[in-house]
């Protein structure tokens, strides 16, 4: 347990200072309220749930930590990740140059609330999610070591994949709650990256992990409930 704290809190200090070189660097002033209040609300759920993990499940908590790299990581999820990984930070720097430094564009501040209750309603989805899933991978990878099974409750009733949904309003709400119009594309393209993960796992657990075909017959939808 000690150990594990001790990397986890080691990472969590790291991703917060690279979140905010990535926020204030681009947006070139430090005066920038939204980023703020957004870099407070994420690394607090951030904390919050893998402080949680560690005294409930600190076997999710490792593979949250170690996952990635696995041998058996497939190698078309280490490429994608690698993608996903550069547009995500790339978003950032765009936002912030957006919203704050050349103010390409301006939204009023009830999208910016918007955003906010957005960005809070995808931390319930994680949160609901790593409650219901051992198994949450941030790899594409069966855990044959931890004899990895199907798992069909809570939001997994209604959606495949419940943390790529809880993405959505995170994506959405963020570049709203940023004040950047011109996140909002850049939003929807790393939910089009999401997505386009969903359908190559989706291939890897119906071809790997028993049980998973006779769940894709029950539950249809992949992240939007009636929609897709």
């Amino acid at each position: 347990m000690g150990a594990i704290g001790g990397q986890l809190a080691i990472r969590i200090v790291g991703m917060a200072v690279v979140f905010a070189l990535i926020l204030f660097v681009p947006a070139g002033m430090l005066r920038w309220p939204a980023a703020w209040l957004f870099l407070a609300l994420f690394f607090s759920f951030t904390v919050a749930l893998s402080m949680w993990l560690l005294r409930v499940n600190p076997d999710l908590l490792m593979e949250r930590m170690t996952g990635i790299g696995k041998p058996d990581q497939k190698t078309w999820d280490k490429l994608l990740l690698a993608i996903t990984f550069v547009a995500f930070f790339g978003w950032f720097v765009l936002m912030g140059l957006d919203a704050v430094r050349f103010r390409w564009s301006r939204l009023p501040l009830s999208l910016q609330g918007l955003g906010t209750l957005l960005l809070l309603c995808s931390f319930y989805v994680f949160y609901i999610t790593f409650r219901e899933n051992p198994y949450l991978s941030p790899a594409v990878r069966i855990q044959k070591e931890r004899a990895q099974t199907v798992v069909s409750t809570g939001p997994y009733l209604y959606v495949r994949h419940p943390l790529y949904a809880g993405f959505v309003p995170f994506a959405i709400g963020t570049a709203l709650m940023l004040g950047s119009g011109y996140g909002l594309p850049g939003a929807l393209v790393l939910i089009g990256i999401v997505a386009r993960r969903a359908v190559l796992e989706e291939r890897v657990l119906r071809d790997e992990l028993e049980g998973y075909c006779a769940y894709m017959e029950r539950v249809k939808y992949r992240l939007i409930p009636h929609l897709w």
